[in-house]
């Protein structure tokens, strides 16, 4: 008798927590101010086979491609966790009723987040993409496979070679995309620059190497602990499979890199002398730790902040950065970081406009910090100087920023390229500021963060021009 009523115990329990389990089944979706543009976040929950809860989100406006958490539990009081650790997102949530979850959404920082359970997720209307290629393509697309020395880390991507027979083997470039996880397309917002740029370049008779980063779509690996050094790495692994292919011209290879993309390409070329050109794309030529200070300030003025509190939170912001990088450990970083906040002499309602006023809302803003720059790839991004390696290059180099950029701004980024180059060993460096266009070289008309996924031009036709020119004079 009693090993019958554990036995009803333990079932009572199961059956309790998968009904408690149920009530988060479902579609569940929601707009996330993340202050320089909304987005829609979709919560898909079902249950797996052992009654627990699987969990697939999805950005619709950024990709299609549905992204499963890594753990999910829920708790007797409504609350419901979620986290996905390679991409360093995570939600804490708890139900007001049947159809609405009310929480916390974290990836660098905390956003409010309200969720309702749909029959059916909303239409997005998207944009039209006209410059995206779509088959039947003038040239031969192949997906690829390919794997690092060690054989860690399993590489995919697509390969664009140009169909013709008018030469045996063609000059070749490697795309690197820019900060975060991306797919082998650079997709962003609907976007695929990466794709718009191989289409033209192969269509001008260059081939043209693009592949998922580690942890991405068919890639292999963890992105969240890597740096901008292991993600150079990775480039290598694709210029070393380049080599072994018959079409390619060993002696012509190239790389593109876009945004920290354009820090990784001289990093990569800087140690390896069988690269003959690189194109950097709004790429670093500033420590970034001064790189995030100036696009923190440009993309508040860009945003309607007037410029003297904008430059006053540039001022903090640094400071900030610099005492915790500088700090041990976490403990004393978090303190040295409320020190700063504590010292930050402006008037109330600036630190009201930053949430940084009261004693609380410091230690919140400084644990967020905290938090971000204790991120491997963080700390590196800070802590590079992209001079040295550009000093290193004794290849070609074609250097283009968007005269409206705000995330790499033009006027410091490429003047510091160009005092590196100069004692270089490279003979053919161009460096140019391009009018009119933002950080994705788009022709831009506001010109702000928000408004990348409104416009429809993915990639200007006049850069796309400028780097096929280039390309076929220098490599």
């Amino acid at each position: 008798m009693k090993q019958l009523f554990y036995l009803s115990l333990l079932l009572f329990f199961s059956i309790n927590g998968f009904c408690q389990a149920q009530k988060y089944v479902g579609i569940w979706e929601g707009d996330l101010d993340a202050g320089v543009q909304t987005l829609r976040l979709v919560f898909n929950i079902s249950n797996k086979e052992d009654g627990s809860l699987l969990l697939k989100m999805q950005s619709p406006q950024q990709s299609a491609m549905q992204l499963p958490a890594d753990t999910v539990y829920t708790t007797e009081s409504n609350s419901i966790f979620m986290q996905m650790k390679k991409i360093g997102i995570s939600f804490s949530g708890k139900l007001l009723n049947d159809s609405v979850l009310v929480g916390e959404f974290f990836q660098g920082k905390p956003f409010p987040l309200q969720l309702k359970k749909v029959e059916k997720a909303s239409a997005i209307v998207k944009p039209k993409r006209p410059q995206t290629p779509k088959p039947p393509f003038n040239y031969i697309s192949r997906d690829v496979n390919f794997t690092n020395k060690d054989k860690s880390i399993q590489y995919a991507g697509t390969l664009t070679i140009p169909d013709t027979v008018a030469a045996s083997k063609f000059a070749a470039v490697i795309l690197i995309s820019g900060s975060g996880p991306q797919d082998r397309d650079e997709t962003i917002l609907g976007h695929k620059p990466f794709a718009v740029i191989a289409n033209h370049l192969t269509n001008n008779g260059i081939a043209v190497l693009r592949i998922d980063d580690r942890g991405v779509g068919k890639t292999t690996g963890n992105h969240s602990s890597a740096t901008s050094a292991d993600f150079a790495d990775d480039k290598e692994a694709a210029l070393n499979y380049l080599q072994t292919l018959k079409w390619i011209d060993k002696k012509r290879i190239g790389l593109i890199g876009h945004s920290e993309g354009g820090m990784i390409a001289p990093l990569l070329a800087s140690k390896r002398k069988d690269i003959k050109a690189i194109v950097l794309l709004a790429g670093p030529g500033v420590s970034g730790l001064n790189l995030l200070t100036e696009q923190n300030v440009a993309i508040l003025k860009s945003g309607g902040m007037s410029a003297g509190v904008a430059e006053a939170y540039g001022t903090m912001f640094k400071k900030l950065n610099q005492s915790v990088l500088q700090s041990k450990d976490t403990t004393i970083a978090l303190q040295q970081a409320i020190k700063v906040l504590n010292k930050w002499d402006v008037a109330d309602s600036v630190k009201d406009i930053f949430k940084v006023a009261t004693a609380n809302e410091k230690e919140v803003f400084a644990a967020t910090m905290v938090s971000q720059l204790y991120n491997n790839w963080f700390r590196y991004f800070l802590n590079y100087n992209p001079a040295p390696a550009l000093k290193k290059l004794s290849c070609n180099v074609l250097a283009l920023n968007g005269s409206k950029d705000v995330q790499v701004l033009p006027a410091s980024n490429l003047a510091g390229i160009k005092s590196a180059l100069k004692k270089s060993k490279s003979k053919n460096y161009e460096i140019k500021e391009v009018v009119g266009l933002n950080h994705l070289f788009q022709t831009c008309s506001t010109c702000t963060i928000d408004e990348y996924e409104k416009l429809e031009e993915s990639f200007s036709p006049q850069v796309l021009d400028m780097m096929a020119n280039w390309l076929k004079k220098y490599l």
